[in-house]
């Protein structure tokens, strides 16, 4: 897993497991230990992803006794969504342009 990864959210998107446990976090907050139980990782597996993503701002912790319990944070799901959308925003309207000047053949 490279070091690089925990900088930038895309890189951090790329590992299909932080995939996983970004999709577990979106239906509430879980412990390493919830994470690593519904994956087929082991749980230092599971802290080294959760660590590349509080990185890339995708989660963040909270200490809990003797637990960390980590949930999204809304910092690297902003910079991709940001992203996406001018660049989609960008390619949609130009779409639309070339629809709306281009007639069907008659």
């Amino acid at each position: 897993m490279p070091e690089a990864a925990g900088r930038d959210p895309f890189e951090a998107l790329g590992d299909p497991n932080r995939r996983a446990i970004l999709s577990l976090l979106g239906s509430g907050d879980r412990s390493v230990h919830e994470i690593a139980a519904a994956l087929p990782i082991s749980r230092p597996a599971v802290s080294r992803h959760l660590r590349l993503l509080k990185e890339a701002g995708f989660v963040t912790e909270e200490p809990r006794g003797t637990r960390r319990i980590y949930r999204l944070q809304e910092q690297g799901l902003t910079a991709v969504q940001a992203y996406l959308e001018r660049v989609w925003g960008d390619a949609a309207a130009r779409f639309r342009l070339v629809a709306e000047n281009t007639r069907p053949p008659t």
